[in-house]
Protein backbone atom coordinates (compact mmCIF):
# COMPACT_ATOMS: atom_id res chain seq x y z
CA UNK A 1 0.00 0.00 0.00
CA UNK A 2 1.42 3.38 -1.02
CA UNK A 3 2.37 5.80 1.75
CA UNK A 4 -0.20 8.57 2.17
CA UNK A 5 0.85 12.05 1.11
CA UNK A 6 0.31 15.08 3.32
CA UNK A 7 -2.07 17.71 1.93
CA UNK A 8 -0.36 21.10 1.65
CA UNK A 9 -1.16 24.56 0.34
CA UNK A 10 0.42 25.81 -2.90
CA UNK A 11 3.63 26.68 -1.07
CA UNK A 12 4.07 23.41 0.80
CA UNK A 13 2.61 24.26 4.21
CA UNK A 14 0.74 21.24 5.64
CA UNK A 15 -3.02 21.65 5.89
CA UNK A 16 -4.56 20.56 9.21
CA UNK A 17 -8.25 20.61 8.19
CA UNK A 18 -9.70 20.74 4.67
CA UNK A 19 -13.36 20.39 5.69
CA UNK A 20 -14.09 23.21 8.12
CA UNK A 21 -13.58 26.94 7.62
CA UNK A 22 -11.86 28.93 10.38
CA UNK A 23 -14.62 30.90 12.14
CA UNK A 24 -15.17 33.15 15.14
CA UNK A 25 -17.26 30.74 17.17
CA UNK A 26 -19.94 28.47 15.77
CA UNK A 27 -21.49 29.16 13.24
CA UNK A 28 -19.18 32.07 12.55
CA UNK A 29 -18.56 34.44 10.81
CA UNK A 30 -15.51 33.27 8.87
CA UNK A 31 -12.14 34.81 9.65
CA UNK A 32 -10.08 36.53 6.98
CA UNK A 33 -6.98 34.91 8.44
CA UNK A 34 -8.07 31.53 7.01
CA UNK A 35 -5.45 31.77 4.28
CA UNK A 36 -6.08 28.17 3.20
CA UNK A 37 -9.72 29.03 2.42
CA UNK A 38 -8.72 32.22 0.59
CA UNK A 39 -6.07 30.42 -1.45
CA UNK A 40 -8.48 27.61 -2.35
CA UNK A 41 -11.29 29.96 -3.40
CA UNK A 42 -9.00 32.37 -5.24
CA UNK A 43 -7.49 29.52 -7.23
CA UNK A 44 -10.95 28.10 -7.97
CA UNK A 45 -12.09 31.52 -9.23
CA UNK A 46 -9.28 31.41 -11.78
CA UNK A 47 -9.49 27.78 -12.89
CA UNK A 48 -11.09 28.68 -16.19
CA UNK A 49 -8.68 30.45 -18.47
CA UNK A 50 -10.21 32.40 -21.39
CA UNK A 51 -11.84 30.02 -23.85
CA UNK A 52 -10.38 29.81 -27.32
CA UNK A 53 -12.29 32.11 -29.65
CA UNK A 54 -12.28 29.28 -32.22
CA UNK A 55 -11.42 25.60 -31.74
CA UNK A 56 -12.69 25.86 -28.15
CA UNK A 57 -13.55 22.18 -27.72
CA UNK A 58 -10.98 19.56 -28.52
CA UNK A 59 -9.22 16.30 -27.71
CA UNK A 60 -5.52 15.50 -27.81
CA UNK A 61 -2.98 12.70 -27.77
CA UNK A 62 0.75 12.02 -28.01
CA UNK A 63 2.46 9.96 -30.66
CA UNK A 64 5.24 9.94 -33.20
CA UNK A 65 5.91 10.67 -36.85
CA UNK A 66 8.11 8.31 -38.89
CA UNK A 67 9.74 9.22 -42.20
CA UNK A 68 9.16 6.60 -44.92
CA UNK A 69 10.66 8.37 -47.97
CA UNK A 70 13.80 10.38 -48.62
CA UNK A 71 12.70 14.04 -48.94
CA UNK A 72 16.10 15.73 -48.63
CA UNK A 73 15.89 16.93 -52.25
CA UNK A 74 13.02 19.21 -51.10
CA UNK A 75 13.74 20.14 -47.47
CA UNK A 76 16.64 20.32 -45.04
CA UNK A 77 14.40 19.93 -41.97
CA UNK A 78 16.35 17.56 -39.72
CA UNK A 79 13.34 15.67 -38.43
CA UNK A 80 12.65 14.66 -42.06
CA UNK A 81 16.28 13.94 -42.91
CA UNK A 82 16.36 10.13 -42.88
CA UNK A 83 14.03 7.25 -43.67
CA UNK A 84 13.01 5.54 -40.43
CA UNK A 85 13.58 8.61 -38.27
CA UNK A 86 10.93 9.15 -35.60
CA UNK A 87 9.88 12.43 -33.97
CA UNK A 88 7.64 12.75 -30.92
CA UNK A 89 4.51 14.84 -31.35
CA UNK A 90 1.31 16.04 -29.74
CA UNK A 91 -1.92 16.49 -31.69
CA UNK A 92 -5.14 18.34 -30.90
CA UNK A 93 -8.38 17.72 -32.78
CA UNK A 94 -11.22 20.17 -32.34
CA UNK A 95 -14.49 21.57 -33.55
CA UNK A 96 -14.20 25.17 -34.78
CA UNK A 97 -17.24 27.37 -34.24
CA UNK A 98 -18.81 26.03 -31.06
CA UNK A 99 -18.11 26.75 -27.42
CA UNK A 100 -16.19 24.38 -25.16
CA UNK A 101 -19.41 22.65 -24.11
CA UNK A 102 -20.71 22.12 -27.64
CA UNK A 103 -21.31 18.69 -29.14
CA UNK A 104 -18.63 16.77 -31.04
CA UNK A 105 -21.18 15.90 -33.75
CA UNK A 106 -21.92 19.50 -34.80
CA UNK A 107 -21.68 20.32 -38.50
CA UNK A 108 -18.39 22.15 -38.45
CA UNK A 109 -14.84 21.88 -39.79
CA UNK A 110 -12.49 19.99 -37.49
CA UNK A 111 -9.16 21.37 -36.37
CA UNK A 112 -6.13 19.13 -36.99
CA UNK A 113 -3.10 20.65 -35.23
CA UNK A 114 0.20 18.81 -34.74
CA UNK A 115 3.21 19.86 -32.67
CA UNK A 116 6.42 18.08 -33.71
CA UNK A 117 9.09 18.16 -30.97
CA UNK A 118 12.11 18.31 -33.29
CA UNK A 119 15.81 18.74 -32.52
CA UNK A 120 15.66 22.19 -34.14
CA UNK A 121 12.67 23.42 -32.15
CA UNK A 122 8.94 22.82 -32.24
CA UNK A 123 7.28 22.68 -35.64
CA UNK A 124 3.49 23.16 -35.71
CA UNK A 125 1.34 22.03 -38.64
CA UNK A 126 -1.97 23.77 -37.91
CA UNK A 127 -4.66 22.59 -40.30
CA UNK A 128 -8.21 21.29 -40.63
CA UNK A 129 -10.01 18.20 -41.88
CA UNK A 130 -10.83 20.07 -45.10
CA UNK A 131 -8.33 21.01 -47.83
CA UNK A 132 -9.82 24.50 -48.30
CA UNK A 133 -11.27 27.34 -46.20
CA UNK A 134 -14.20 29.80 -46.40
CA UNK A 135 -12.23 32.98 -47.12
CA UNK A 136 -8.90 33.94 -48.67
CA UNK A 137 -8.17 37.26 -46.92
CA UNK A 138 -7.54 37.64 -43.16
CA UNK A 139 -9.33 41.00 -43.12
CA UNK A 140 -12.58 39.01 -43.36
CA UNK A 141 -11.77 36.52 -40.61
CA UNK A 142 -13.24 38.24 -37.54
CA UNK A 143 -16.46 38.96 -39.43
CA UNK A 144 -16.70 35.38 -40.63
CA UNK A 145 -16.22 33.95 -37.13
CA UNK A 146 -18.84 36.33 -35.69
CA UNK A 147 -21.39 34.84 -38.10
CA UNK A 148 -20.62 31.33 -36.80
CA UNK A 149 -21.19 32.37 -33.19
CA UNK A 150 -24.31 33.77 -31.50
CA UNK A 151 -26.61 36.63 -32.44
CA UNK A 152 -25.65 39.64 -30.27
CA UNK A 153 -29.32 40.33 -29.46
CA UNK A 154 -30.81 36.85 -28.98
CA UNK A 155 -27.62 34.99 -27.97
CA UNK A 156 -28.79 32.15 -30.24
CA UNK A 157 -27.25 30.62 -33.35
CA UNK A 158 -28.69 32.52 -36.30
CA UNK A 159 -29.13 31.09 -39.84
CA UNK A 160 -29.55 34.64 -41.18
CA UNK A 161 -26.11 35.67 -39.90
CA UNK A 162 -24.56 32.40 -41.11
CA UNK A 163 -25.95 32.50 -44.66
CA UNK A 164 -26.01 36.27 -45.10
CA UNK A 165 -22.22 36.45 -44.88
CA UNK A 166 -21.60 33.31 -46.95
CA UNK A 167 -24.02 34.36 -49.69
CA UNK A 168 -22.21 37.72 -49.92
CA UNK A 169 -18.81 35.94 -50.05
CA UNK A 170 -18.75 33.75 -53.19
CA UNK A 171 -15.25 32.43 -52.45
CA UNK A 172 -16.83 30.40 -49.61
CA UNK A 173 -18.81 28.11 -51.96
CA UNK A 174 -16.12 25.40 -52.15
CA UNK A 175 -15.82 25.01 -48.38
CA UNK A 176 -19.61 25.27 -47.94
CA UNK A 177 -20.08 22.36 -50.35
CA UNK A 178 -17.63 20.22 -48.36
CA UNK A 179 -19.06 21.30 -44.99
CA UNK A 180 -22.63 20.43 -45.95
CA UNK A 181 -21.66 17.05 -47.32
CA UNK A 182 -21.44 14.27 -44.77
CA UNK A 183 -17.77 15.18 -44.31
CA UNK A 184 -19.06 18.07 -42.22
CA UNK A 185 -19.97 15.53 -39.52
CA UNK A 186 -17.10 13.00 -39.25
CA UNK A 187 -17.93 9.92 -37.20
CA UNK A 188 -14.80 10.22 -35.05
CA UNK A 189 -11.51 12.10 -35.04
CA UNK A 190 -9.86 8.83 -36.08
CA UNK A 191 -11.99 8.57 -39.21
CA UNK A 192 -11.12 11.84 -40.93
CA UNK A 193 -8.21 13.20 -42.95
CA UNK A 194 -6.14 16.22 -41.98
CA UNK A 195 -4.84 18.93 -44.32
CA UNK A 196 -2.50 21.89 -44.10
CA UNK A 197 -5.06 23.66 -46.35
CA UNK A 198 -2.50 26.46 -46.81
CA UNK A 199 0.46 26.23 -49.13
CA UNK A 200 3.83 26.21 -47.34
CA UNK A 201 7.45 26.48 -48.42
CA UNK A 202 10.02 23.71 -48.19
CA UNK A 203 13.66 24.53 -48.93
CA UNK A 204 16.74 22.32 -49.16
CA UNK A 205 20.37 22.73 -48.11
CA UNK A 206 21.26 24.08 -51.56
CA UNK A 207 18.95 27.08 -51.15
CA UNK A 208 16.33 25.80 -53.58
CA UNK A 209 12.69 26.09 -52.48
CA UNK A 210 9.35 24.47 -53.32
CA UNK A 211 5.68 25.07 -52.54
CA UNK A 212 3.95 22.22 -50.72
CA UNK A 213 0.63 21.05 -49.27
CA UNK A 214 0.20 18.43 -46.53
CA UNK A 215 -2.41 15.65 -46.62
CA UNK A 216 -2.71 13.34 -43.58
CA UNK A 217 -4.81 10.39 -44.76
CA UNK A 218 -6.59 8.34 -42.10
CA UNK A 219 -5.54 4.69 -42.16
CA UNK A 220 -8.76 3.86 -40.30
CA UNK A 221 -10.71 5.01 -43.36
CA UNK A 222 -13.21 7.84 -43.77
CA UNK A 223 -16.46 7.40 -41.84
CA UNK A 224 -19.10 10.09 -41.46
CA UNK A 225 -22.41 10.62 -39.73
CA UNK A 226 -25.51 11.52 -41.70
CA UNK A 227 -27.43 14.59 -40.59
CA UNK A 228 -29.95 12.39 -38.81
CA UNK A 229 -27.26 10.33 -37.08
CA UNK A 230 -25.43 13.48 -35.99
CA UNK A 231 -28.61 14.94 -34.47
CA UNK A 232 -29.14 11.77 -32.46
CA UNK A 233 -25.50 11.67 -31.37
CA UNK A 234 -25.58 15.28 -30.15
CA UNK A 235 -28.27 14.33 -27.66
CA UNK A 236 -27.04 10.83 -26.89
CA UNK A 237 -23.35 11.59 -26.28
CA UNK A 238 -22.14 15.15 -27.01
CA UNK A 239 -18.57 14.04 -26.23
CA UNK A 240 -18.56 10.96 -28.43
CA UNK A 241 -15.46 11.79 -30.50
CA UNK A 242 -13.45 12.88 -27.46
CA UNK A 243 -14.38 9.65 -25.70
CA UNK A 244 -13.68 7.53 -28.77
CA UNK A 245 -10.13 8.84 -29.22
CA UNK A 246 -9.21 8.33 -25.57
CA UNK A 247 -10.72 4.86 -25.34
CA UNK A 248 -9.17 3.66 -28.61
CA UNK A 249 -5.68 4.57 -27.40
CA UNK A 250 -6.36 3.02 -23.98
CA UNK A 251 -7.33 -0.23 -25.75
CA UNK A 252 -4.09 -0.17 -27.72
CA UNK A 253 -5.87 0.52 -31.02
CA UNK A 254 -3.47 3.28 -31.98
CA UNK A 255 -4.88 5.51 -34.76
CA UNK A 256 -2.58 6.34 -37.63
CA UNK A 257 -2.39 8.60 -40.66
CA UNK A 258 -0.28 8.45 -43.83
CA UNK A 259 1.34 11.77 -44.78
CA UNK A 260 1.16 12.63 -48.46
CA UNK A 261 2.70 15.80 -49.92
CA UNK A 262 1.90 17.78 -53.03
CA UNK A 263 5.00 19.58 -54.28
CA UNK A 264 5.23 22.41 -56.83
CA UNK A 265 8.25 24.33 -58.10
CA UNK A 266 8.24 28.15 -58.21
CA UNK A 267 8.33 27.96 -62.01
CA UNK A 268 5.22 25.77 -62.06
CA UNK A 269 3.45 28.10 -59.64
CA UNK A 270 4.09 31.13 -61.85
CA UNK A 271 1.62 30.04 -64.54
CA UNK A 272 -0.56 27.45 -62.80
CA UNK A 273 -4.24 27.52 -63.80
CA UNK A 274 -5.32 28.10 -60.19
CA UNK A 275 -3.77 30.53 -57.73
CA UNK A 276 -1.53 28.13 -55.74
CA UNK A 277 -1.70 30.41 -52.68
CA UNK A 278 -5.50 30.73 -52.55
CA UNK A 279 -6.73 28.66 -49.58
CA UNK A 280 -10.20 28.37 -51.14
CA UNK A 281 -8.68 26.22 -53.92
CA UNK A 282 -7.09 22.76 -54.10
CA UNK A 283 -4.34 21.56 -56.39
CA UNK A 284 -6.10 18.78 -58.31
CA UNK A 285 -4.31 15.48 -57.78
CA UNK A 286 -4.18 14.90 -61.52
CA UNK A 287 -1.93 17.97 -61.77
CA UNK A 288 0.21 17.28 -58.68
CA UNK A 289 -0.10 13.67 -57.51
CA UNK A 290 0.46 13.32 -53.74
CA UNK A 291 3.71 11.65 -52.67
CA UNK A 292 3.68 9.49 -49.52
CA UNK A 293 6.56 10.52 -47.24
CA UNK A 294 5.68 9.37 -43.72
CA UNK A 295 3.29 8.01 -41.12
CA UNK A 296 1.84 9.40 -37.90
CA UNK A 297 0.78 7.16 -35.01
CA UNK A 298 -0.96 8.21 -31.77
CA UNK A 299 -0.10 5.92 -28.86
CA UNK A 300 -0.40 7.82 -25.56
CA UNK A 301 -3.20 9.72 -23.87
CA UNK A 302 -2.64 12.88 -21.81
CA UNK A 303 -2.58 12.41 -18.05
CA UNK A 304 -4.36 15.70 -17.36
CA UNK A 305 -6.71 17.34 -19.85
CA UNK A 306 -6.23 20.92 -18.67
CA UNK A 307 -2.44 20.79 -18.47
CA UNK A 308 -1.90 19.06 -21.78
CA UNK A 309 -4.91 19.66 -24.05
CA UNK A 310 -6.51 22.88 -22.84
CA UNK A 311 -3.13 24.61 -22.47
CA UNK A 312 -1.70 23.23 -25.70
CA UNK A 313 -0.99 26.14 -28.03
CA UNK A 314 -0.22 25.79 -31.73
CA UNK A 315 0.88 28.37 -34.26
CA UNK A 316 1.50 28.13 -38.01
CA UNK A 317 4.37 30.54 -37.31
CA UNK A 318 6.36 27.84 -35.46
CA UNK A 319 8.75 26.70 -38.18
CA UNK A 320 12.09 24.89 -38.27
CA UNK A 321 14.91 25.35 -40.81
CA UNK A 322 13.76 23.78 -44.07
CA UNK A 323 10.10 24.83 -43.71
CA UNK A 324 8.62 28.31 -44.11
CA UNK A 325 5.58 30.39 -45.01
CA UNK A 326 4.12 31.19 -48.41
CA UNK A 327 2.38 34.12 -50.11
CA UNK A 328 -1.05 32.92 -48.89
CA UNK A 329 -2.68 36.02 -47.34
CA UNK A 330 -4.79 34.00 -44.91
CA UNK A 331 -1.66 32.23 -43.71
CA UNK A 332 0.13 35.55 -43.32
CA UNK A 333 -2.65 36.74 -41.02
CA UNK A 334 -2.53 33.53 -38.98
CA UNK A 335 1.23 33.93 -38.42
CA UNK A 336 0.37 36.93 -36.22
CA UNK A 337 -3.02 35.96 -34.84
CA UNK A 338 -2.19 32.58 -33.32
CA UNK A 339 0.76 33.73 -31.23
CA UNK A 340 -1.20 36.80 -30.21
CA UNK A 341 -4.24 34.89 -28.99
CA UNK A 342 -2.04 32.50 -27.00
CA UNK A 343 -0.35 35.44 -25.27
CA UNK A 344 -3.81 36.73 -24.32
CA UNK A 345 -5.16 33.35 -23.22
CA UNK A 346 -2.12 31.78 -21.55
CA UNK A 347 0.32 34.66 -21.01
CA UNK A 348 3.57 35.80 -22.65
CA UNK A 349 5.45 32.77 -21.33
CA UNK A 350 3.05 30.13 -22.64
CA UNK A 351 5.99 28.51 -24.42
CA UNK A 352 7.24 27.32 -21.00
CA UNK A 353 4.12 25.24 -20.31
CA UNK A 354 5.41 21.65 -20.63
CA UNK A 355 3.15 20.59 -23.50
CA UNK A 356 4.32 23.64 -25.48
CA UNK A 357 7.99 23.69 -24.55
CA UNK A 358 10.75 22.58 -26.89
CA UNK A 359 11.88 19.07 -25.97
CA UNK A 360 14.45 18.15 -28.61
CA UNK A 361 16.70 21.19 -28.17
CA UNK A 362 17.52 23.98 -25.68
CA UNK A 363 15.70 27.31 -25.78
CA UNK A 364 18.13 30.27 -25.79
CA UNK A 365 17.08 33.88 -26.35
CA UNK A 366 16.91 37.28 -24.71
CA UNK A 367 13.19 37.38 -23.82
CA UNK A 368 12.86 37.88 -20.08
CA UNK A 369 10.33 38.38 -17.29
CA UNK A 370 6.54 38.54 -17.74
CA UNK A 371 3.67 36.68 -16.08
CA UNK A 372 4.32 33.04 -15.18
CA UNK A 373 8.03 33.01 -15.90
CA UNK A 374 8.63 29.59 -14.31
CA UNK A 375 12.20 28.74 -15.36
CA UNK A 376 15.38 30.48 -14.12
CA UNK A 377 14.55 33.50 -16.35
CA UNK A 378 17.98 33.40 -17.97
CA UNK A 379 19.79 33.54 -14.63
CA UNK A 380 22.53 36.15 -14.62
CA UNK A 381 23.25 35.90 -18.33
CA UNK A 382 22.94 39.04 -20.47
CA UNK A 383 19.42 40.02 -21.57
CA UNK A 384 20.51 41.99 -24.63
CA UNK A 385 22.19 41.40 -27.98
CA UNK A 386 24.84 41.96 -29.20
CA UNK A 387 26.96 41.30 -26.12
CA UNK A 388 30.51 40.19 -25.32
CA UNK A 389 29.58 37.82 -22.47
CA UNK A 390 28.98 34.61 -24.40
CA UNK A 391 25.27 35.02 -25.09
CA UNK A 392 23.57 33.03 -27.87
CA UNK A 393 24.38 34.10 -31.44
CA UNK A 394 22.30 33.92 -34.64
CA UNK A 395 23.26 31.19 -37.12
CA UNK A 396 23.05 32.51 -40.71
CA UNK A 397 23.10 28.95 -42.10
CA UNK A 398 19.59 28.32 -40.78
CA UNK A 399 17.99 31.14 -42.80
CA UNK A 400 15.51 30.77 -45.66
CA UNK A 401 16.60 31.25 -49.26
CA UNK A 402 15.55 34.69 -50.55
CA UNK A 403 12.83 35.18 -53.11
CA UNK A 404 11.77 38.27 -55.02
CA UNK A 405 8.76 40.39 -54.11
CA UNK A 406 7.60 43.52 -55.90
CA UNK A 407 4.53 45.60 -56.58
CA UNK A 408 2.49 48.58 -55.44
CA UNK A 409 1.40 48.75 -51.80
CA UNK A 410 -2.40 48.83 -51.94
CA UNK A 411 -5.50 46.89 -50.87
CA UNK A 412 -5.55 44.67 -53.95
CA UNK A 413 -8.75 42.93 -54.95
CA UNK A 414 -8.49 39.28 -55.93
CA UNK A 415 -8.00 39.21 -59.72
CA UNK A 416 -6.90 35.64 -60.56
CA UNK A 417 -8.69 34.62 -63.78
CA UNK A 418 -10.10 31.37 -62.39
CA UNK A 419 -13.42 31.95 -60.65
CA UNK A 420 -14.69 30.52 -57.36
CA UNK A 421 -17.17 28.08 -58.89
CA UNK A 422 -15.03 25.72 -61.02
CA UNK A 423 -13.77 23.51 -58.20
CA UNK A 424 -17.02 23.21 -56.18
CA UNK A 425 -18.80 22.46 -59.46
CA UNK A 426 -16.32 19.68 -60.21
CA UNK A 427 -16.69 18.37 -56.64
CA UNK A 428 -20.49 18.22 -57.05
CA UNK A 429 -20.57 16.81 -60.61
CA UNK A 430 -17.54 14.54 -60.76
CA UNK A 431 -16.51 13.50 -57.23
CA UNK A 432 -19.74 13.10 -55.28
CA UNK A 433 -21.94 10.04 -55.67
CA UNK A 434 -25.71 10.24 -56.08
CA UNK A 435 -26.03 9.52 -52.35
CA UNK A 436 -23.49 12.24 -51.53
CA UNK A 437 -25.46 14.76 -53.59
CA UNK A 438 -28.75 13.71 -52.00
CA UNK A 439 -27.31 14.16 -48.49
CA UNK A 440 -25.65 17.47 -49.44
CA UNK A 441 -28.94 18.93 -50.69
CA UNK A 442 -30.81 17.69 -47.64
CA UNK A 443 -28.24 19.11 -45.25
CA UNK A 444 -28.26 22.52 -46.96
CA UNK A 445 -32.06 22.73 -47.17
CA UNK A 446 -32.36 21.79 -43.49
CA UNK A 447 -30.00 24.59 -42.41
CA UNK A 448 -30.58 27.27 -45.06
CA UNK A 449 -34.33 26.86 -44.59
CA UNK A 450 -34.04 28.84 -41.35
CA UNK A 451 -32.79 31.96 -43.15
CA UNK A 452 -34.84 34.71 -44.78
CA UNK A 453 -36.05 34.06 -48.32
CA UNK A 454 -33.89 36.81 -49.85
CA UNK A 455 -30.79 35.20 -48.31
CA UNK A 456 -31.94 31.75 -49.50
CA UNK A 457 -32.21 33.10 -53.04
CA UNK A 458 -28.79 34.76 -52.96
CA UNK A 459 -27.06 31.64 -51.62
CA UNK A 460 -28.91 29.27 -53.95
CA UNK A 461 -27.76 31.39 -56.90
CA UNK A 462 -24.18 30.61 -55.87
CA UNK A 463 -24.96 26.88 -55.84
CA UNK A 464 -26.46 27.31 -59.32
CA UNK A 465 -23.29 29.03 -60.58
CA UNK A 466 -21.25 26.06 -59.36
CA UNK A 467 -23.59 23.55 -61.05
CA UNK A 468 -27.13 24.23 -62.34
CA UNK A 469 -28.39 20.91 -60.96
CA UNK A 470 -26.94 21.83 -57.56
CA UNK A 471 -28.83 25.15 -57.50
CA UNK A 472 -32.06 23.75 -58.94
CA UNK A 473 -32.28 20.97 -56.36
CA UNK A 474 -31.65 23.34 -53.46
CA UNK A 475 -34.24 25.75 -54.91
CA UNK A 476 -36.84 23.00 -55.13
CA UNK A 477 -36.07 21.88 -51.59
CA UNK A 478 -36.66 25.44 -50.35
CA UNK A 479 -39.71 26.02 -52.59
CA UNK A 480 -37.94 28.84 -54.41
CA UNK A 481 -38.69 29.86 -57.98
CA UNK A 482 -35.94 28.33 -60.13
CA UNK A 483 -36.32 31.22 -62.60
CA UNK A 484 -35.48 33.72 -59.85
CA UNK A 485 -32.44 31.68 -58.88
CA UNK A 486 -31.21 31.45 -62.48
CA UNK A 487 -31.73 35.20 -62.98
CA UNK A 488 -29.69 36.01 -59.87
CA UNK A 489 -26.96 33.59 -60.90
CA UNK A 490 -26.53 35.47 -64.17
CA UNK A 491 -25.94 38.78 -62.37
CA UNK A 492 -22.57 40.08 -61.20
CA UNK A 493 -21.77 39.66 -57.54
CA UNK A 494 -22.46 43.34 -56.86
CA UNK A 495 -25.78 43.29 -58.75
CA UNK A 496 -26.86 40.11 -56.99
CA UNK A 497 -26.02 41.54 -53.57
CA UNK A 498 -27.95 44.73 -54.32
CA UNK A 499 -30.94 42.86 -55.73
CA UNK A 500 -31.28 40.74 -52.59
CA UNK A 501 -30.92 43.48 -49.99
CA UNK A 502 -34.73 43.21 -49.91
CA UNK A 503 -37.11 40.49 -51.09
CA UNK A 504 -36.79 39.65 -54.81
Amino acid sequence: MAKKKTLTNNFGMPVADDQNTLTAGNPGPALMQDVHLLEKLAHFDRERIPERVVHAKGAGAYGYFEVTKDVTQWTKAKFLSKVGKRTDLFIRFSTVGGEKGSADAERDPRGFAIKFYTEEGNYDMVGNNTPVFFIRDPLKFADFIHTQKRNPATNCKDPDMFWDFLSLTPESIHQVTILFSDRGTPKTYRNMHGYSSHTYKWYNDKGKYFWVKYHFKSEQGIQNLTREEAEIMKGKDPDHATRDLYNAIERGEYPSWRLEMQIMTPEQAADYRFDPFDVTKVWPHGDYPPITIGRMVLNRNPENYFAEVEQAAFSPGNFVPGIGSSLDKMLQGRLFSYHDTHRHRLGPNYHLIPVNSAKGCPMNNYQRDGFMRVDDNGGGAPNYYPNSFGGPEPNPKTGEPPFEVSGIAARHRYTHPNDDFVQPGALYNKVMTDTDREHLIGNIVSHLGGAQKRIQLRQTALFYKAAPDYGNRVAKGLNLDVKDVKRLAEMSHEERAQATMSEV
